[in-house]
């Protein structure tokens, strides 16, 4: 049975990817991953994700200023991202949030723009994307305000590493819950106690690629088509079969991206 699955968060514009990115856009349609989301961190990386997208059929873009780059936005950028945001190949807002592990960015000025982000894709009607490191109750803080101003969100939790308290936070106020490689690491055994219990329409699987490779790949570079060993990570941790959650997870990336 052919298996088809939708890669939710990655960096194509990476230098990693600078000169064959083409190539890895094709192992991955080989691969069986029909989608790939790519992910702006920066005004210029936003403009890089969606060229992508304009010249790769399969491939979707984020535009945003990822939180550890908000001290070092220009003045022009935060524009720049609200007018790429009408490209008809660009899918989501971020990604944003945030993250008390590096010391990269003022927190307030981390928080002024993940209100920021959440408010463009409002207005944009578009999910936006979800950070966060070490800061789980600040985001689902921040979050909790941001549903008490507009209702439901619609967003997604990228790369989630918290606990089920925070998931089902999230969830609650309308996130998806997105997987990435460290599912599939040995000591993770917490993460795949939490990927058991998300509720099967709020699943999502990514690489986060060029980083995060996946096991057997880990340590090397990662790219989309490794999605599927998150996948069938997922799918043991939930007594699932593989086809079952790609069909979920990929039916869920065609709902919140509308795909």
């Amino acid at each position: 049975m052919t298996i088809e699955l939708i890669d939710t968060h990655a960096h194509l514009d990476e230098e990693a990817f600078r000169n064959d990115a083409g190539q890895v856009v094709q192992h991955a349609l080989d691969a069986g991953v029909s989608a790939i989301v790519t992910i702006g961190t920066t005004a210029e990386s936003s403009k890089l994700a969606v060229e992508l997208a304009r010249q790769h059929e399969s491939v979707y873009a984020a535009v945003g200023i990822q939180p550890n780059y908000v001290a070092e936005a220009r003045p022009g950028d935060w524009e720049a991202i609200e007018q790429l945001s009408h490209n008809s190949k660009v899918v989501a807002i971020g990604e944003t949030g945030l993250d008390r592990y590096w010391d990269h960015a003022p927190f307030d000025l981390q928080e002024e723009y993940f209100d920021r982000h959440i408010e463009l894709a409002r207005q944009r009607d578009l999910p936006f994307v979800v950070h966060c490191r070490e800061a789980e109750e600040d985001v689902v803080r921040q979050l909790t305000a941001a549903a008490a101003a507009s209702n439901e969100l619609k967003g997604v939790m990228h790369s989630f590493t918290g606990n089920m308290k925070t998931a089902q936070s999230c969830i609650e106020l309308g996130l998806y819950v997105s997987f990435a490689g460290m599912l599939t690491y040995k000591k993770n055994d917490d993460l795949r106690n939490v990927a058991a219990q998300v509720p099967a329409d709020r699943l999502l699987v990514e690489t986060d690629s060029p980083y995060l490779a996946p096991v057997p790949n880990r340590g090397k570079r990662n790219e989309p088509a490794n999605v599927q060993h998150t996948a069938a990570c997922l799918a043991e941790a939930r007594g699932k079969s593989l086809e079952e959650i790609a069909k979920q997870t990929t039916a869920n990336a065609r709902a919140l991206f509308r795909l």
